[in-house]
């Protein structure tokens, strides 16, 4: 997740650039750079880290234009570095470009590039796509992107400027925003609107497919055909605050509502379903490495570590391979029986969380092959781990995790997969089953939060109470212990996550008429215990809320409170039935007036034992 902003107009372009690119420096902040055409050549100033240092870049060596566009990264492609900011140039530099997406077969459009003579300077997927658009430029810029997007798969959103057409900006937009400021005189460019409430206020909205061309006093947009397309004007009265989170109230619900892209965004272009196929990139462990592999340990922090009890099911399901689980401040001090042939995974959102890096560096003094899960590129975590998933989140602002915990599973399932291809521990069938089920999981989360007040309901009606359970069983229990979780973060009642089938060996002395039970009973091979285990707790006067599949419409004349989700097979169903446990913790919160966002004695990384 990045952000982008463009100007065109009477204005010096680079001060509304900046300016935007400030708002939106939540979107990405390992570097940012900035790109005008000025008496016929294009200039670029780009730089490492926060935003402040572009413009004291840009303080040495000034730069002033009525045309520009700019960006700031979140990394998903190549280490943070100045050779891998935007913007990126073809090698004429006559064409520049920022893109915030992924363009999944960007390894084989490179190659064909490669063997034409073409020269990359940087790491990433972006880069292809300015050669490409140089390659096409014989007419306009206009129809060189056009061209170019042709042939590029995966999602985006283009600013494109031309020192040969210094008077246009060309832009485009596929499953990734992109907004178009209207101005009178000027016309504007960006990611979201918080970028241009100063300045404008008529905003469109460009949808997948559109590509549009702004002058100073004109907004062309059309399709990859060239017909020509009439976007509604619509008029945002939002003030800075809520433009920046959106219009949602906080950044934790907006982060709720961004994973069915943020997970889409983390399997695209790494499973193929219609194939069978699994690629990952960055992890470069052939078929007998993995069967090299005796033994996994999965390592975190948090719901990090929740995200591991569920993968650890995945890896012994699908891979056939023995897991446990460790939480990082514990593990290096109970000496681990570690060799060569044992593969660490750690899992960290940051990438800097310290007890995490501490077991990092442990497993890997032993000689033990090490894998890190992380969102951060370019984080300690990252550069040290001998092999890594990244999960493209982009920066989650609110402290209790909500899409890198998504992100996690999501990660951690594609290599499970990919594992079991390797092994040939899955047949074919089995394989494509798993990778469509995954597939599909952000459209059914779309869906189950078109109908996220029937959670606000349940939490409207028990946010006074002082404990919560919840029971989990099998793949599920993982969830439960979240959910627990994310109650206590954020609304400081007392709630303890529990294996259902462990109720009778204490925790069932707890329940009286007082207690909410929030039993996971979605369908699943131990779906019958999972409810006797319910009608235990029913029976000892506990009040019961249940996170049902859509499908069992039977579960509803029992007197619960039921949460509906959409059905999936067991394996998936965590990604699925954690989303409604976010939410009831969320709407709990908001209830009793907690700060959400920020919860009391918590940060966001911890980067100290």
């Amino acid at each position: 997740m990045c952000g982008i902003v463009g100007y065109i107009g009477k204005k010096n372009a680079v001060d509304v650039v900046l300016d935007g690119l400030k708002k939106l420096e939540y979107r990405g902040y390992d570097s940012s750079g900035i790109a005008v055409v000025k008496d016929g050549r294009l200039q670029i100033r780009r730089s490492v880290g926060k935003l402040k240092n572009l413009e004291e870049n840009i303080e040495k060596r000034p730069l002033k234009a009525n045309i520009s566009i700019g960006h700031t990264r979140w990394a998903t492609h190549g280490k943070p570095s100045e050779e891998n900011a935007h913007p990126h140039t073809d090698p004429t530099k006559s064409i520049v470009i920022v893109h915030n997406g992924i363009v999944e077969n960007y390894a084989e459009l490179k190659s064909g590039l490669e063997k034409e003579g073409k020269e990359f300077k940087s790491e990433t997927d972006t880069e292809v796509i300015a050669h490409l658009i140089k390659k096409y430029y014989k007419d306009t810029l206009h129809c060189a992107v056009r061209k170019t997007l042709k042939e590029i798969r995966g999602s985006y959103a283009l600013g494109v400027i031309c020192k040969d057409e210094p008077n246009k900006i060309v832009c485009a937009r596929q499953d990734a925003p992109l907004i178009i400021g209207v101005g009178k005189g000027e016309n504007f460019l960006a990611s979201d609107i918080s970028a241009l409430l100063s300045y404008a206020r008529d905003m469109i909205f460009l949808e997948n497919g559109d590509i549009a061309e702004l002058t100073s006093d004109k907004i062309i947009i059309t399709d990859t055909e060239n017909n020509v397309k009439n976007r509604e004007v619509k008029n945002i009265k939002w003030d800075c605050v809520q433009a920046e989170k959106e219009g949602y109230k906080h950044f934790m619900l907006k982060e709720i509502y961004e994973q069915p892209r943020t997970i889409e965004d983390t399997f695209r272009g790494r499973i193929y379903p219609d194939e069978g196929r699994v690629y990952i990139e960055e992890v470069k462990l052939s078929k007998e490495d993995v069967k090299n592999i005796s033994n996994v340990y999965i390592v975190a922090c948090g719901t990090a570590y929740h995200s591991g009890l569920v993968s650890k099911f995945l890896f012994e399901n699908f891979a056939k391979i023995p897991t446990e689980v460790d939480i990082a401040s514990e593990f290096r001090y109970r000496e681990p029986i570690l060799n060569e042939k044992t593969l660490v995974i750690v899992v960290s959102q940051s990438g800097e969380t310290a007890d995490t890096l501490a077991a990092l560096r442990l497993a890997k003094s032993k000689g033990c092959v090490t894998l890190a899960v992380c969102n951060v590129v370019g984080s300690s975590i990252s550069r040290e781990a001998d092999h890594v998933v990244y999960t493209r989140c982009g920066p989650e602002i609110g402290v209790a995790s909500t899409k890198a915990f998504t992100g996690q599973l999501t990660a951690l399932y594609i290599l499970a997969l990919d594992w079991a291809r390797k092994k040939e521990s899955l047949s074919k069938e089995k394989l494509k089953k798993y990778l469509k089920e995954l597939w599909e999981v952000p459209v059914k989360i779309g869906n189950f939060l078109k109908q996220a007040e029937n959670v606000y309901e349940v939490a409207k009606k028990f946010a006074h109470k002082k404990d919560f359970l919840y029971l989990g069983r099998h793949i599920n229990y993982s969830i439960a212990l979240e959910g627990a979780l994310k109650l206590k973060e954020l609304s400081y009642i007392h709630a303890e996550g529990y294996a259902a089938g462990e109720m009778k060996h204490g925790p069932i002395a707890l329940i009286d008429d007082d207690m909410p039970v929030v039993s996971i009973a979605v369908k699943s091979r131990i779906y019958e215990k999972i409810n006797s285990n319910i009608e235990e707790a029913k029976a000892r006067g506990g009040i019961i809320i249940v996170i049902a599949s859509e499908s069992d419409k039977a579960i509803a004349d029992k007197g619960y409170s039921v949460i509906y989700v959409p059905d999936c097979d067991e394996f998936v169903s965590p990604i699925l039935s954690v989303i409604p446990l976010q939410l009831l913790a969320y709407y709990v919160s908001v209830a009793l007036g907690c700060d959400v966002d920020q919860p009391r004695n918590l940060a966001k990384s911890v980067t100290v034992e």
